[in-house]
This record gives structure tokens, sequence and C-alpha cells, in this order.
């Protein structure tokens, strides 16, 4: 992730140990203390000699890296030496007090906690820190950082994927540099956000605050931004109380949100602010027009454009009209000879009962509709037709049955005819703990989900939800046996609880070529196309939807904010490089 070496530098002189004794204490003086983590430098300013030199070590901070400096005393005057480069980072400094330290819970069994594997973990963590918009760990960095004394990485695993779900960093200062106060201190903490398991975090530092102590540590210290109401809650009440000290970062792009001011006074969703703060990193202006219906204007010299999320004015009315309705996108990817499922317009029983006999499972939908609603999955039976056709009636009057193709349900986002981003999107699941019925499962996954997507993710209990689980052979009642995963909707909405996962990486080129197809047919520049598929490595495919408003955020780390306003401003684009 850098082009500097790993290196400590004090009092203006370098110092460059090996790889193979980075991480021995003996080889760190104990003033002018700056530690290279993997991701930056971490300067212990308490440790410095002058103010002036705090500053001049912050002003050497490598490309691609995200230095900082903790226990800084005097910020003003810090920055006072840098005023163009320095900030005060808005976050809180935390305290844990080791010595009469009891945690809260014991683990529940559904994951376990270790130190790191050097050569199986690196990629799990770094997927987790990009999800996260942190900075990746330099990989070479990480081997060599278990050998070492002072620092260690520990991950959280499911124990039934044996997946990494977690991970944090934890510096013995002690160790790194004699500290006359016998602190540690936690840093890095990310949960992967599709993590099913609840109590993870908490777990996490449990357990990093559980070594500390046993290593005869007085506290453990930690950093966290003053926005991130959750995490600091969760600190408190583990027994952390905010201490008075200070933090500086560097004015670059990584940081670029923290010094750029505060969002908007009115409130927009995930979907409004991802594409109003790359604009407003970009020197753009932002009015925002109705809070209520998202929309905003953007201004740049002498070009507004007025959107709605990711609906714009370049968005002509009859492409809107093309994606709104999904029996015309239908037929005119058709007729361009994409692949799409067969259709058919919901209107006798006779002839709707045909269609599913014809097909032995279909999809019953809404013809106008979005985020899910009014839609039922996998529908095999004349009851079920019956109760699906009125369920979609209350979204729109025209209901459309599709033939089910079997598959993996694949969103590819294109923004200016290229493809941008591509995620496969699983159906809400809970799992099983031996104690709790299975409704109650799903309201913590709901609640988990809502949280972690700022409202826009929730499970609803419905009919739909109630007619998967009975095919399930269960009742919301029936408290699901430990360990057993049970999907609870068949659709994989976000908006109705379902999880994104990227796969931008592994998209096969008849996919992707199929997706800009389909995007110039309807003739569109931003779009989110359905795709069922076997896999987004093999070539076959169906496409079933085009949304002319699709969400740019949970695709991390795919830049779709990025693209999108390179389309809307493109004069930004070199500004942005």
């Amino acid at each position: 992730m850098s082009n500097r070496s790993h290196e400590t530098k004090f009092n203006g002189l370098e110092h460059s140990p090996s790889l193979k004794n980075w991480g021995e204490a003996a080889e760190l003086p104990k003033v002018d203390v700056a530690i290279e983590c993997g991701w930056g430098r971490l300067l212990f300013a308490h440790t410095f000699k002058s103010n002036k030199n705090i500053a001049k070590q912050m002003r050497e901070e490598a490309k691609n890296a995200r230095d900082l400096a903790l226990y800084v005393r005097d910020p003003q005057v810090v920055i006072a030496y840098a005023p163009q480069e320095l900030f005060i980072d808005p976050s809180y400094t935390f305290r844990l007090n080791l010595l009469n330290y009891k945690p809260l819970k014991e683990e529940r069994g559904q994951f376990s906690i270790r130190f790191i594997n050097t050569d199986d973990d690196i990629q799990s963590i770094n997927r987790i820190y990009e999800t996260r918009s942190m900075v990746p760990i330099d990989p070479e960095f990480l081997q060599e950082t278990y050998k070492g004394k002072f620092i260690k990485y520990w991950v959280v695993i499911d124990n039934d994927t044996q997946h990494v779900i977690a991970v944090c960093m934890g510096i013995d200062h002690k160790l790194a540099f004699d500290d006359p106060e016998n602190g540690a201190s936690l840093w890095s903490v990310a949960v992967d956000p599709q993590a099913k398991h609840a109590g993870v975090g908490l777990h996490l530092v449990q357990h990093v605050a559980a070594f500390y102590m046993q290593q005869g540590r007085s506290f453990l210290d930690l950093s966290v931004m003053h926005s991130n109401v959750a995490a600091i809650d969760l600190y408190k009440k583990l027994g952390f109380v905010q201490v008075p000290v200070f933090c500086i970062k560097n004015k670059n792009s990584i940081n670029e949100k923290l010094y750029t001011g505060p969002d908007p006074d009115d409130e927009l969703n995930p979907y409004a602010m991802i594409i109003i703060n790359e604009a407003r990193r970009r020197g753009i202006r932002v009015d925002v027009q109705d809070s209520e219906g998202n929309y905003f204007e953007l201004s740049s010299g002498g070009t507004s454009v007025v959107c709605r999320e990711s609906l714009t004015e370049l968005t002509s009315s009859i492409a809107m009209s093309r994606c709104i309705d999904k029996k015309t996108t239908v037929r005119l990817l058709r007729h361009a000879g994409l692949k799409v499922p067969a259709q058919h317009l919901a209107s006798k029983p006779a002839s709707n009962q045909e269609f599913l006999k014809q097909y032995g499972a279909i999809v019953v939908k809404p013809s106008v509709g979005e985020q899910g609603a009014g839609i039922t999955v996998d529908v095999r039976t004349k009851n079920e037709l019956e109760t699906a056709v009125n369920y979609a009636k209350k979204v729109y009057r025209d209901v459309l049955l599709e033939e089910m193709v079997k598959g993996q349900d694949l969103r590819i986002i294109v923004i200016n005819y290229e493809v941008v981003a591509a995620a496969i999107r699983k159906p809400p699941t809970v799992i099983g703990d031996g104690e709790h019925t299975i409704l109650q499962l799903v309201k913590k996954q709901s609640r988990r989900r809502e949280k972690a997507t700022q409202g826009e993710s929730k499970i609803p209990v419905d009919g739909e939800l109630r007619r998967t689980v009975h095919n399930a052979g269960y009742v919301l009642d029936d408290i699901l046996p430990k360990g057993e995963e049970l999907k609870v909707r068949r659709a994989a909405n976000l908006h109705v609880g379902g999880t994104i996962h990227d796969v931008t990486d592994k998209l096969h080129p008849e996919l992707e070529k199929a997706a800009k197809r389909a995007a110039h047919i309807i003739d569109i520049p931003v779009t989110g196309l359905d795709f069922i598929v076997s896999s987004p490595s093999n070539p076959d495919y169906v496409i079933i939807e085009a949304n002319e408003r699709p969400g740019l955020a949970n695709h991390e780390p795919q830049p779709t904010a990025e693209r999108f306003i390179d389309l809307l401003f493109p004069q930004t684009v070199a500004r942005n490089l």
C-alpha cells in the first residue's frame, strides 16, 4: 500500500531496521515514537520532544497511507506549523481500566477468536477493510508483524463457514516504547457488514482487553469517530470512559470527508448521501431541494444537474418509462436478442393456471414497482398463485407472471454505458441458536440489517415470510436448532433484508457485454440490471429487470459514486486523479 520502507523516524534521523527485526522492542527508542502499522504510521505524540517535530513527521506521510498522531496535548500548536495540511480528527479517545476489568458476556460458540494466520487471512482482512472504506494493510508488513512483539492482529472466525468476519489490531505500549503508564491500544476494528452473528464486535473487544489484562497492562485505549454512536454506546457499555487527548491527521483523499465540513442539515437516505459526499469532496455545490423525496441539485461552474438519488435529468422520460414497466423492458430486450424469461400478463384464473402448469414454478410481481414490493417467488400451486396475484395487485393493477429461472440473483451497475459494479444478492437468512424462535431471530436479524444500512434494509414479517418458512417445514414460533441456517424470504432485494456481495472481478465477459447492450437498448446512462445466473463467472444468464434509479451504496469497494459524478461533471475528473 505504500512506497515507503517500514521505518521509524526520530528527531529527524531515519532508522530502517530489517523486516526480520521489525517489532522488537529493542529497536525502538523511548522518544519521538512513530510506529509503522501497515496502513500508515502511528505517532505517539506524548513521546515527542516538540510540537514542531510532530508536524514535521506528519507531513512526511507516504502516498496512500494514513498517518495519525494520538495523545496530542497542544493540537492548536501542532496545526499552526502546517495549517494547510493538518487537521484535528473529529474523534474521541476512550480508555478501559484493565486493573479491575470483567467481561460482560461469554462467547456463544458461533464464532471464535484467534491471532492471524498470515498466509491465509491477509486477503480476507483486507476485503473487510475495503468494504468498510478503511485503508488495507500492506501484505508484506502484515506477514512480518506476526513475528513482532508489540503489534498483534486478531480475527474472528465463523465456526460454520470458517470465514473471517472481523479483525482488529492491538499495540502493547510497554513493549513498543517502555511506556511508563503501562498501557495498550486497540486499532482498526472492523466487522464484515454481511456477518450474520450478533455481538461480534463486543466479543472481539472483550477478547483483546482480556489479553492485555493477562499481559499485566493497566489500560486499553481506542479512538472512535464522534459520529459513530453505535460504537460509542458499545464501548461505554464495556466500561470505557472518555479521556481528554486529541488526534491529528493529514488532509488527504482518505480523510477528506472528515474536514470538508458537515453533511447537509436535511436528512437524506444513503443512496443520495453517497453521491452528495463524492460531489462535496470534489468541490461541487450541493443544494437539497426535497429531503423527503431525496431530490438535490449539484452545481459546478456553469453546469447544474437535478438528481433524485442516481436518477438525473440525463435519463430521458422515454428511458425511464421503459424501465418502470417491466413487461416493456423484457419485450425490448427480447427483440434485441438478449435472453429474458417468459412472461404472461395475469388475466383470467384459467389462463394464469395454464402458465403456471407450463413452467411449474413462477414469479408473480406487479408490472410497475420497485424495492421488491409485491413480489412472490417460487409460486407452485393454484392457491399460492391466487394469493400472489392479489398481493401484487396491492402495488399495481397489472400483474406479471414470469417463468422462474433457477440461479443466483446478480445486480450489475452500468454508468455511462460501462459496467462499474456487480454483486450477488442473497435472500435474508437466520441461523438457529437453539434458544430463540424463528420470529425472534428474524426480528434480531432485521434490526442488525436496519442498523448496518441506515434503515434501508429490513425483513418484513408478512405472508411471504410465513409462506417461505412454512415451505421449509417450520412455523414462526418454532425454535430453530442451533447452527441451522434458514432462508426466510425467497426475494433477495436489499429492502426486504437481502445482503449484497461484490463479484465485479469475477464477472464473465458475456455478462458484461449483455449489460452494456441492455443499457444501450433502453438508452439509459445509469441503470441497475437484474440478472439470474448460474454463477457470475459463467456466460449463461437471463435479464429480468432494469432499474432507472439503482442504489449506488452497498457496492463497496467499487467506485459507483465516483463514476456517477464523472458522468455528470467530467471537468472534475482530472482533479480526482
